[in-house]
């Protein structure tokens, strides 16, 4: 098959790259588009896969909506002359269009609930919508679920092992406890309207964890100066291998924090809308906790950080939770070769 996959996010990289490297050595062929955000395109490239920069889509709700008719014409112009015969995403309406247009099958991957203007975009568009069994959302006929989540497609043990000589280059030992970090930008169509944690509760949470923890930022915007020191330096390739070997992580990325709870590590997300499987990752594992973005809620999710920190074998009661979350759940990279294939021979 001639397949076309469109990137909208580094999460889009990792959740993909083992689904093409198994259908390669299967004699199918990609062709990669991404879009210009946050690792993107550094990720494809340490990563080695070739791809076409599509650009982006700009920080203004008016330029994001310019630009979607200018993208989508411009991934139909690249990929005209691939002849592809399916096309796949994460929510990608750009694929969706495209696919429509050329009368190409298109499945679509989706994890994301609320306010999602995404969703109408493609909707009506895509054959296929994927989605995890824990989605809060009826999409129709169209949608097919799965027992597992996005990250399970590249953090499953089948996929993954964590490597502890990455800690090397963090000056920690796997002994050492360390926090780390995670600051999003609220750029994307379904952060608007968000605001997430303000910089006082960013560097409170700061003090307060390194009273009891080395603290790690890893964040797609700015840092204050106070707080630039605590960036982490690493390749955004190896994040993984370190958040397997972290004591807590605790911020506003909810793909960060069900990795975490697939590693066996405490994670704290924040955000308003929150997600399905972070709910359910906390509701039925015990391995999130979720928190709105009040100032009242910013500062429980910070007592709750330390009293996380407080617990002395805070990662053998982890990897119960993470023991038990994985028997309930598959490999996903599995399932989506298993998916294709069937669409493949119909």
């Amino acid at each position: 098959m001639k397949i076309v996959i469109d990137i909208g996010h580094p999460a889009h990289v990792h959740f993909f790259k083992h689904f093409i490297w198994r259908m390669q050595e299967k004699g199918h062929q990609f062709l990669i588009t991404a879009i210009e955000k946050d690792m993107t395109l550094t990720l494809l490239e340490n990563y080695g896969f070739p791809h076409i920069n599509l650009g982006g889509y700009g920080r203004s709700l008016t330029r994001k909506l310019v630009q979607i008719p200018l993208l989508d014409y411009k991934l139909y112009r690249i990929v005209k002359g691939f002849d592809p015969d399916l096309f796949l995403g994460l929510a990608s309406f750009r694929a969706a269009h495209v696919a429509f247009a050329m009368r190409a099958p298109c499945a679509l991957f989706d994890d994301t609930e609320k306010g999602r203007a995404e969703v109408v975009l493609y909707r009506h568009f895509t054959n296929y919508v994927c989605t995890p069994s824990c989605y809060q959302g009826d999409l129709g006929a169209k949608q097919v679920r799965y027992p597992g989540y996005h990250e399970l497609a590249y953090l499953h043990p089948n996929r993954f092992t964590p490597d502890p000589s990455v800690l090397n280059r963090l000056g920690v030992k796997q002994t050492d406890p360390f926090v780390v970090m995670r600051f999003v930008g609220w750029q994307a169509v379904h952060d608007i309207g968000h605001t997430g944690l303000s910089l006082q509760t960013k560097k409170q949470a700061v003090e307060a964890f390194s009273r009891h923890a080395k603290v790690f930022i890893t964040s797609e915007s700015s840092l204050p100066p106070e707080l630039e020191p605590h960036r982490i330096p690493l390749a955004p390739e190896d994040i993984h291998h370190v958040l397997a070997y972290a004591r807590l992580l605790y911020g506003e990325s909810a793909t960060m924090a069900s990795e975490c709870s697939i590693l066996g590590t405490p994670a704290i997300y924040l955000d308003n809308d929150g997600r399905g499987y972070t709910d359910e990752q906390e509701q039925a594992y015990g391995s999130v906790f979720n928190f709105t973005e009040s100032t009242e809620d910013q500062q429980r999710s910070i007592a709750k950080g330390l009293e996380i920190l407080a617990v002395p074998n805070v990662k053998q009661i982890w990897a119960e939770k993470r023991a038990r979350l994985l028997n309930n759940k598959i490999d996903v990279t599995a399932w989506m070769m298993e998916f294709v294939e069937k669409l493949e021979r119909r």
